[in-house]
Order: structure tokens, then C-alpha cells, then sequence
């Protein structure tokens, strides 16, 4: 197998690990999960991430999610190349804000009122706090598996680089942080009602990822949500969606449409910002209006609204809104690379699962079946490593965890699938 020379990304790392914890601003990039040292990007275009060694990969993180359209994509380059002209933070109202807030309730059917917020973990744990202000309770069901960020109440039996990190949760949170953090297991309808029995009008909300992108790439089963909701509604609590993952990914009016449930609330993050730091919670006119200043429930940020971040969302939003063939391309390349790693587990006889819906999609290493936070934790964390090593090497970039969902923006083209599983038929031939 031939390996890309990462000299200067090894340099760098060496700086790093002095200068910050683990080298790295957040712990799944440390390449702790997969072995081995992570490689610094230089730049980003289209559907390719350069290294600082000149290495060229074909991205498949896509910033976690938001370059639906692409690094780069040069409207949403201009459009914010003209702001920052005119400012790149007022602090103040503008017009901006407005626009994006008007966009976003004309995309999504349930949202009537919308606030800004920095990023997801802010646009989440503020609403809960709405929830929380607005039904007069303290309680919150959340899933096995769900990452909605690291506020203390969230990181319990949290997903994503949590379920990689060599700990459970996290140290650092009081115990009074949580004691109101109850947990369910996804698709499974019975654990949540078991709560809401043991827990007789103390519950404020349920938080679900519709899909859970944390825990790899989970898809809801028949019933689900919609149990949810019926749930939610008999029990006086209201129904949290976190679409930061899934939200104008999964079609233009996110999870709750291509679903086609309702949500009270629904939180969404740096899609919304063209990938800069960005995000949102909003929902139902009565339960909005508890939030400062019409309500009591406070929550405020200098750089919320932020006039560069939000020029750079609406560009993004508008070009979605306008152009629903781009969903169209994102499916057919989802379903493409589905399709065609399937076909390679079942050649080589290989105990895989894919997993995936539009341009989400996981591979686990394991035989079973995958549908909640215990099955996907059969998965063989060492073969993944292996496997992630091996395609990073031949110019494939997914996310450094086996638990990570792998993104497709409109800038691949079924030459990049078609490439990567060659990589992966070629893997697979070398290491059967």
C-alpha cells in the first residue's frame, strides 16, 4: 500500500500537542479512534480537502455536514466576500438576521419563530431551557447513542467521538447536571413510555436525532416518530427534534419533512451558516415567545445573528430552495455508494453492515444488525482503524471514528464514489 508523505502534518502535530490538549479543538480529529497521527488541511475545494504535505483527498466529512453544496462554492464565497466588506460583526440587528429567519420558517412547516444561536450545542441546550420554561418541568428524555452536544445535562450515554474517547461520558459534570437527564433507547418506543410512567408529569421534552448521525448512521424505524409524538402529546411534553445533522440534508425541509412529523422544537446548526459557526432553535409561536425579551426564559450571544455567518446560510438555503435537483444528485450518489459497497461486503463474504439514507451513510464493522446504541457498539473498532487508515491512504478522507456518518456534497460526482469503492474492492482483496 503506498502512504502519503505527511511530513509537515507531522510537524505541525509536534507543535500542536504543546500548545493545545491532545493537539486538537476537539477530540475525534486527534485521530485517537483510528491510530496513527492526523493530517492539517491547507485547503478546501469542491469535493477535495489538500493537506499541508500537497496530499489531495476526497472528502467524505464535508466539515461534518454543512458543505451540502461543497467547499468553497464560489456564490457562497462572493455573496460573503461582499459582507465582510461591509462588516464582519455588528453586535446589533440587521437585516440579515431577519432574512434568515423569514427563509428558514418559509422552508419548514414548523417553525413559526426562530433564534439565533453560535452553534448546535447552544441552539440545543437553549432549548431545552425554552422547554423546560414553558412546561414548567425539569425532566428530559434523551437516547442512547445521541450526541446533542456538550452541555453538561447532554453528555450522558452520549454518541459521536464520546463512544471513541476511552470514556464513558465525561468527568467534570456534576451529578446535579444530569439527575434530570433521563435515557431511552432509540427505537424503542417502550423505554420512552416506561419514563414517561415512571415519571408522571415531570417530563419536559424528548431530544431525538430523527436520524441518529452520532452513533454512525441510524435510521428511525417505522413508527418511531411517529410513537414520539403520540407520546409527547399524551404526556403534556414537548417533542425536541436536533436536525443539526439532518436539517436541509435530508431535503429542503430537513428530517420533519422527509419524515413528515411535526416537531414543537427543532434545533439546527452550521448548515445554516455555510459551514461557519452557526445555530438555531425554533418552532411554535407560544413556546418561542417564552424567550427573552417577550418571555422569561434568557438566552443571549454577541455574535448570534452574525452578519458574515448569515449571509453565507442564506446564500446556501436559497441555492437549496431553488434547485431540488441537487437533492435529486445527493440520493443517487448515496444510494451509489451504498449500493456498491454492499455489493463488495457480499463478494468477499464480509460481516459488514451499511446503513444510510440520502447522502448519509455508515459502514459497520459488525454482522449485526444495527438499529440502537448496543448493536452499533458491536461494531470492531480495530478493523475499522485498519480500514480508515488504508482508504486515508489512497486519498479518501472519512470521518477518524468508527462511529462518524460519511457526508456527500454536490460537488462529488459518481467518477469520486466509483473511485473510493475501488479503493475499498482493492482493501478488501489485500486483507480478506
Amino acid at each position: 500500500m503506498a502512504k502519503f508523505e505527511i511530513t509537515k502534518s507531522k510537524s505541525l502535530f509536534k507543535r500542536a500537542v504543546c500548545a493545545m490538549p491532545g493537539g486538537v479543538n476537539s477530540p475525534v480529529r486527534a485521530f485517537k479512534a483510528v491510530g496513527g497521527q492526523p493530517v492539517f488541511i491547507e485547503s478546501a475545494k469542491g469535493q477535495y480537502l489538500y493537506d499541508v504535505d500537497g496530499n489531495r483527498y476526497i472528502d467524505y466529512i464535508g466539515s461534518w455536514g454543512p458543505m451540502i453544496l461543497g467547499h468553497n462554492d464560489e456564490r457562497v464565497v462572493e455573496a460573503v466576500t461582499k459582507q465582510m466588506q461591509k462588516g464582519i460583526s455588528y453586535g446589533a440587528p440587521s437585516s440579515l438576521e431577519v432574512e434568515m429567519a423569514e427563509l428558514m420558517i418559509e422552508m419548514v412547516p414548523s417553525l413559526e419563530m426562530v433564534r439565533m444561536a453560535n452553534s448546535g450545542t447552544e441552539a440545543v441546550m437553549s432549548a431545552i431551557r425554552v422547554a423546560r420554561g414553558f412546561t414548567g418541568r425539569d425532566k428530559i428524555i434523551k437516547f442512547e447513542g445521541c450526541y446533542h452536544g456538550h452541555a453538561d445535562a447532554l453528555l450522558v450515554k452520549a454518541g459521536s467521538g464520546v463512544m471513541t474517547a476511552g470514556v464513558p461520558d465525561s468527568s467534570g459534570v456534576p451529578e446535579g447536571c444530569a439527575k434530570d437527564t433521563l435515557t431511552a433507547e432509540y427505537n424503542n418506543l417502550e423505554s420512552v413510555r416506561a419514563l414517561f410512567a415512571e415519571n408522571y408529569n415531570e417530563i419536559a421534552c424528548v431530544i431525538v436525532e430523527p436520524v441518529a448521525a452520532n452513533m454512525g448512521l441510524v435510521l428511525p424505524e417505522e413508527g418511531f416518530l411517529a410513537g414520539l409524538r403520540k407520546l409527547c402529546d399524551n404526556n403534556g411534553a414537548l417533542l425536541l427534534f436536533d436536525e443539526v445533522i439532518t436539517g436541509f440534508r435530508l431535503g429542503i425541509k430537513g428530517a420533519s419533512g422527509y419524515y413528515g412529523i411535526k416537531p414543537d422544537i427543532t434545533t439546527y446548526g452550521k448548515i445554516i451558516g455555510g459551514g461557519m459557526p452557526v445555530g438555531a432553535y425554533g418552532g411554535r409561536k407560544d413556546i418561542m415567545s417564552i424567550t427573552a425579551p417577550l418571555g422569561n426564559v434568557y438566552q443571549a450571544g454577541t455574535l448570534s445573528g452574525n452578519p458574515v455567518a448569515m449571509c453565507a446560510g442564506i446564500t446556501q438555503l436559497r441555492i437549496l430552495k431553488d434547485s431540488p435537483e441537487i437533492y435529486t444528485h445527493l440520493d443517487a450518489l448515496g444510494e451509489r455508494f451504498r449500493q456498491g459497497a454492499a455489493r463488495i461486503f457480499t463478494k468477499y463474504k464480509k460481516n459488514i453492515q451499511i446503513s444510510g439514507t440520502g447522502s448519509l451513510s455508515c459502514i459497520y464493522f459488525t454482522g449485526s444488525e444495527v438499529h440502537d446504541y448496543r448493536t452499533a457498539k458491536t461494531a470492531d473498532t480495530e478493523a475499522f482503524a485498519k480500514y480508515f487508515t488504508y482508504m486515508l491512504n489512497r486519498g479518501n478522507y472519512f470521518g477518524p471514528s468508527q462511529f462518524e456518518a460519511v457526508f456527500i456534497s454536490d460537488a462529488h460526482t459518481e467518477r469520486d464514489i466509483d473511485k473510493t469503492l475501488e479503493d475499498m474492492e482493492e482493501y478488501f482483496e489485500l486483507y480478506p
